[in-house]
């Protein structure tokens, strides 16, 4: 244990002395940020899947600084769903707008069926009977073995020898 605690104190040691090599080369990261000019786009889409009951339609546009576009959506009420956007530097404004209107499905009423009561009688248990258990406490007797003796041990005075003179430089 004391060798592992020794050890230990040695390689922190060690590690913190420990410097690199002054030899070794320094590289300075050059980077340049490359930017465009910013390209006019335009895209549309069109999906409608009746299987699914998707149906959607996204456009948008950009000139150099306006970006302007609409989608609609079909909403779960029935309802259709427009955004017209316009984004630019003052922002981004969007003028939402339902087609339609909301319709609810009434839910059917559901009535529990009857059944007649079982034709047949619970059956009648009889309440368990348990006997006593037959458990018998065992019977400890004294130990077989002689408690051992002991007897104070001797020892002798120490026999000291007088101390070693030095000679005195």
């Amino acid at each position: 244990m004391k060798f592992f605690v020794l050890a230990a104190v040695f390689a922190v040691a060690a590690a913190s002395s420990y410097k690199a090599a002054e030899y070794a080369p320094k590289y300075e990261a050059k980077y340049e940020e490359v930017t465009y000019a910013p390209q006019p786009y335009s895209f549309e889409y069109d999906v409608q899947d009746k299987e699914s009951y998707n149906d959607f339609v996204h456009s948008e546009k950009s000139d150099y600084n306006v970006v302007t576009g609409s989608y609609r959506v079909a909403l779960p009420d029935g309802r259709t769903q427009i955004v017209s956007y316009k984004a630019d530097a003052s922002g981004y404004n969007a003028d939402v707008k339902y087609e339609g209107e909301a319709q609810y499905p009434e839910e059917p009423k559901y009535k529990a069926a009857s059944y007649p009561a079982p034709a047949y009688s619970a059956p009648a248990y009889k309440a368990p009977a348990y006997p006593a258990p037959a458990y018998k406490a065992p019977v400890y007797t004294a130990p077989a073995y002689k408690a051992p003796t002991y007897s104070a041990p001797a020892y002798k005075a120490p026999a000291y020898k007088p101390a070693p003179a030095y000679p005195k430089y």
